[in-house]
């Protein structure tokens, strides 16, 4: 039924520390993992991963400029990964925009791009909403629809702030039912940066 359709469902977990597969990243020398906080009471377990692999590992979830330099000096990440942050619902036409100076305040608080990555995680609109056939950003837990579509016009404006892109292919991610060609196309022919794709 509808019901057991919309629960979400687990397709990995584990009664390991997050620093235990930390330590596995770090002995078989990947680098760029992401540490992501999701929810309340994790922190803990995020410092723990990235001190045990100094440098080698991203984290996200709930960074600003408030706190994006203690999670690169004090606890060693070799970038922050960001997405609602940078974007703010305008109160007099209700639509949720990239924020620019917001993005450069982060940029300007970490000393430049080099530790900062720009996750562009994004859906195309329903029919009802007016597809378009682009991919926009969605961001606050991929609920919230912003006027930022992905394109290789924002790529290439984008690129200037960060030094690598993250893009989760909303409708594919964690469904196991393979990947979002045509979004992959996309960011391969036009993403100036280094790129990670997920979902699917």
């Amino acid at each position: 039924d509808q019901k057991e359709e919309d629960d979400p469902k687990t397709n990995f977990s584990s009664d390991l520390p997050a620093s235990h597969y930390a330590n596995m990243y770090k002995e078989d020398r990947l680098e760029g993992g992401h540490v992501i906080m999701l929810g309340p009471n994790n922190k803990e377990a995020a410092r723990e991963a990235l001190l045990a692999y100094p440098n080698g590992l991203q984290v996200g979830g709930g960074i600003n400029p408030e706190n994006c330099l203690e999670w690169i000096q004090t606890y060693k990440a070799s970038h922050v990964i960001v997405t609602s942050y940078i974007f703010t619902k305008d109160n007099e036409s209700s639509k949720t925009t990239l924020d620019w100076e917001k993005l450069k305040k982060l940029v300007d608080v970490l000393g430049g791009p080099q530790h900062l990555v720009l996750d562009l995680s994004c859906r195309k609109k329903p029919e009802a909403a007016g597809d378009d056939g682009l991919y926009y950003v969605v961001a606050n837990k991929w609920q919230t629809y912003t006027d930022f579509a992905v394109t290789p016009e924002t790529l290439k404006q984008l690129s200037e702030y960060c030094d690598e892109f993250l893009i989760h292919g909303v409708e594919n991610e964690g469904k196991q039912c393979g990947v979002l060609e045509d979004l992959i196309v996309l960011l391969t022919e036009h993403s100036p940066i280094p790129t990670t794709y997920a979902g699917g």
